[in-house]
Formats: C-alpha cells, structure tokens, sequence
C-alpha cells in the first residue's frame, strides 16, 4: 500500500521553521490547478476555487483507497502575477492567479476525470469543471516561512526579493504561497503561509 503525507514526505518544502531566506529545489509535482483574476478578497469566483478543488481532492482520495492508495489531502496553494516583472503589491484587482492543491505522483488522469465529474453532479458547482491536473515544475526557489496576516505579507516579500538579488540571482516565475494556516480558525497574526519564489543566476 503506498502511504503519502507531505507533513512527513515533504516537510522541508511545506512546513520549514521560521527563520532566514532559504533556497530549495523543487522537483516537478502534480496538481490539481484552477486559474482567476483579481482582487482575491473581493473577487465572487476566488472562495468557490477552494470549494471545488477540495471536492475533487477528497473524491480522488476516498475514489483510489480501495486501490491501495493513502494520502493526505495538502494544503491549499497560490501562483500570483500581475503585469510587470514582479506581483503589484499596490494593485490586487490586477492580480492573475492559479489556485492548487498538489497530489501525490500516482494519480492518473483517469482517476481525476471521474472525481470531478462526480463532484460536479454532487455539487452543482459550475467552477469544478475549470479544475484541471497539470505538472509544475518549479526548480531552484527561495522560500521563507511567513507567520502573520495576509495583507501584512509586503515588506517580506520586498525583503525576499533583495535576498535574492544580493545573492546574484533574478526572479524566475511566479510568486507562490502555501496556505498552511486556516484563516477561518486562527487568529490573523498566527496563520502560517510559506512564500517562495522561482529564481535562476544573475
């Protein structure tokens, strides 16, 4: 039976301690993805992107356990981007964004086709058929652990990106952010979310 946790399997990539910049290697990995656009605490379409995603996670991993197949349904994730060479910190109704949620290697195409479709036709939720399984591949990062609001999240990134600078690399891809806390159960100044970011040599 294949057994899959990533607070176990991938600890150094999702739950690393608070402290310095750190660069990690990101293998390729298979999401669940679902794309948006703007402002994410006014956006109609950003809190139903969770509701569909978790239906499909949860029905792909109830669906393969009579396969022999365990894991732990992972934290919900974000890629943003804006125009420009970096996230407009000052604009999020500008914001383009892709919603996650990784699942383990083997999951086939096939097993994800069938979850979703039987999460549409349980939810009623249009949404759910704009999720899709894709690889993403986001190499060589650098990555912090983050405790504290979301709104607050600014001079970390800011500081993040002359890190990276100063250590002679650009950015590489979009911002990224792992939300480990829950907003709807701890309090603003306790909620954990690791940010990283894609770099490649100056």
């Amino acid at each position: 039976m294949a057994k899959h946790d990533w607070k176990k399997d991938l600890k150094h990539l999702y739950l690393p301690k608070p402290g310095p910049f750190a660069f990690v290697d990101v293998p390729p990995m298979q999401f669940l993805m679902i794309d948006g656009h703007g402002d994410p605490n006014t956006s109609p379409d950003y809190q139903d992107t969770f509701t569909a995603l978790y239906s499909v996670a949860y029905g792909i991993k109830f669906g393969v356990k009579s396969l022999g197949i365990e894991f732990s349904v992972a934290p919900p994730e974000g890629l943003w981007w804006s125009k420009g060479p970096t996230l407009d910190l000052t604009d999020k109704s500008d914001w383009d964004w892709t919603m996650m949620i990784m699942l383990p290697d083997e999951i086939t195409a096939a097993q994800f086709q069938k979850a979703r479709a039987e999460a549409v036709q349980k939810k009623g939720l249009p949404v759910i058929e704009q999720v899709r399984l894709e690889t993403y591949h986001e190499g060589l990062s650098v990555q912090v652990m983050y405790l504290g609001s979301y709104s607050d999240e600014g001079p970390t990134i800011l500081a993040m990106h002359q890190f990276i600078a100063e250590q002679g690399y650009v950015l590489n891809g979009k911002h990224h952010e792992i939300y480990i806390g829950d907003p709807r159960r701890s309090t603003p100044d306790k909620l954990k979310t690791v940010i990283r970011q894609p770099v490649r040599k100056a």
